[in-house]
């Protein structure tokens, strides 16, 4: 485990686990898409089939609130990654005469409210720049091990977390959104890969990752590559169907940030 008690920045973090899952106004919602898919011809139960186990638990057994009061390990974890990102892109805003804002994040189980329209387990963590926020469900962290392979690790979900805060550059640089085609949406997934990469890189002298640490951080970015993806759920490879970029792609991105020491070196 990295010693992120180096760190002693920490960011913007909002802990609604245990207040949303799919209780009350989660389970209308739930009904509602499976309507709307009967409805333009397919299969409801494909809603149900595609859902996290645990989401749908949720709407069964809500969870306790009371588990999550007061600042629990994984909270200050999240605080402290988001912290270290702010730190760096702060400096880096800086040295180009720029103002860095820092976002927050609302950490969460099941479902919540956003201000793009909700957010959900189905979804996985994202980065909303109607209110300048990430979301991030930690259950994803279970499926980036459990359904695509990834070895995971404190090292692995801190890559997940830096890159949504690369999403945030983006959108401060004014380089989100646009084209809605794949590729420039590769292009833009790959560019927060490489955002993530220098954030670690800034790390490489601070003694916060032992040897051989980062290691997680590649090994999640090649899990979550659209053709591993693909391969692992459906079982076969559909690159015209792409969004984020191949396992080989993300991997490359992250290093290329990870090696550099300017935001110039991740080019969209």
């Amino acid at each position: 485990m990295a010693d992120w008690g180096k760190i002693l920045s920490r960011g913007n973090v909002t802990d609604r686990r245990g207040i949303g899952g799919l209780a009350g106004g989660g389970i209308v919602t739930m009904v509602l898409l499976m309507g709307v898919t009967y409805l333009m011809g397919g299969n409801p139960l494909d809603i149900l089939l595609q859902t996290d186990p645990a989401v749908l638990q949720s709407a069964i057994n809500p969870e306790d609130k009371t588990q999550y009061e007061g600042q629990d390990e994984y909270e200050v974890f999240v605080s402290t990654v988001l912290g270290s990102n702010n730190d760096y892109w702060r400096e880096a805003f800086q040295q180009q005469n720029k103002t860095y804002t820092e976002p927050q994040l609302i950490l969460f189980r099941g479902q919540t409210n956003s201000a793009c329209g909700g957010a959900a387990s189905l979804v996985g963590p994202h980065y909303c720049p109607e209110d300048n926020t990430i979301y991030l469900d930690e259950t994803f962290f279970e499926q980036l091990t459990t359904r695509l392979g990834a070895e995971g690790g404190d090292v692995a979900e801190a890559y997940v977390i830096a890159h949504e805060v690369g999403h945030h550059v983006q959108n401060l640089l004014g380089r989100l959104g646009g084209s809605t085609s794949n590729e420039a949406s590769i292009a833009t997934e790959l560019q927060a890969d490489c955002f993530a990469g220098l954030w670690a890189g800034s790390l490489r002298t601070s003694g916060v990752f032992a040897e051989g640490e980062i290691n997680e951080a590649i090994d999640a970015a090649a899990a979550v590559g659209d053709d591993s993806i693909q391969q692992k759920t459906q079982g076969d490879v559909q690159p015209e169907t792409w969004t984020h970029g191949s396992s080989a792609d993300r991997v490359s991105a992250f290093n290329t940030g990870y090696a550099a020491d300017s935001l110039t070196s991740c080019t969209q």
